[in-house]
């Protein structure tokens, strides 16, 4: 394995949101002029010398054994997603800038699955959360990713710079933020990936709060959960939804978002199903012309 710049921001960030008493250290002697652990308290923990771990949040081009990554891993109180992240900065770092990767298809396992679900929302993600299908419930649900210009079909794009997404999620705020943790698993598994930089630089141009986000190296690997949305349709829903990844294919998922039978959210999933409804979903603006 080689060594990144990237893996050394990791660990420098995930030493600094410990404190002493989080990480089982001891208190040394001596005021803090950075927050959180210090490199010689990590090393302690982690059974390393000081010189050892200094050299890996700089960097430097050294080879760490598994035993050593998951004590440094224990050391800073890493979750498995965390863990993970790391190990992929380690394993896939890259020293040149990288080419554009093969256009996504959707897998046709997917695309039958995605016509099978029925009258609820589902959608195909690709690399960087890309928006690669979606089925009519979720055009209606969301918005329709495929009127969009070609670069701007991205489920974390929308998230974070089209207003209408704010105000549709009613916990906007860890919504967007999880999309952000997701988006950093995907730079870790393809580092200089020339797409995802270029989405990077977009967002962090355009949002302060990407920024922030962007700068904490919070990774998200959540495959299930709730949203909380309010549709200017049908009002305020409650949505299960599950992401399934095929065994072969990580970089492919399929996202359903389902109501609990016979709950006030599936009467508005099937409100929202009725044609009657549909001239009026929400819609995206036109892609920009240019004329010069």
């Amino acid at each position: 394995m080689g060594q990144s710049a990237e893996f050394g921001k990791f660990l420098k960030v995930m030493r600094a949101r410990l404190q002493p008493e989080d990480a089982g250290a001891q208190e040394s002697s001596g005021s803090r002029r950075v927050p959180g652990l210090r490199r010689e308290e990590v090393a302690r923990l982690s059974g390393v010398s000081t010189d050892y771990y200094t050299r890996l949040e700089q960097g430097r081009n050294i080879h760490p054994s598994k035993a050593v990554l998951d004590s440094v891993a224990r050391a800073l109180r890493l979750d498995p997603g965390e863990q993970a992240h790391m190990m992929d900065l380690l394993e896939h770092c890259a020293s040149s800038a990288g080419n554009p990767g093969p256009v996504q298809k959707v897998r046709p396992g997917l695309r039958q699955l995605l016509d099978a679900v029925g009258d609820v929302p589902a959608m195909v993600l690709g690399r960087r959360a890309d928006v690669l299908a979606g089925n009519r419930m979720a055009h209606l649900l969301f918005t329709d990713f495929s009127l969009l210009p070609a670069a701007e079909r991205n489920l974390t794009r929308w998230l974070i710079l089209d207003p209408a997404a704010g105000t549709l999620f009613r916990d906007w705020k860890t919504v967007a933020a999880e999309a952000v943790g997701a988006l950093r698993m995907d730079v870790g598994r393809h580092p200089n990936d020339p797409e995802t930089n270029q989405l990077v630089g977009e967002l962090a141009v355009h949002s302060e709060q990407f920024r922030q986000w962007w700068a904490g190296h919070r990774v998200a690997t959540r495959a299930a959960g709730t949203v909380r949305l309010h549709h200017p349709v049908v009002g305020d829903l409650e949505l299960n939804f599950e992401t399934l990844s095929p065994p072969d294919d990580p970089d492919q998922h399929l996202r359903v978002y389902s109501a609990k039978a016979g709950s006030p959210s599936s009467d508005a999933l099937m409100l929202l199903s009725l044609g009657a409804v549909e001239a009026v979903a929400p819609q995206p603006e036109p892609a920009r012309r240019d004329d010069s």
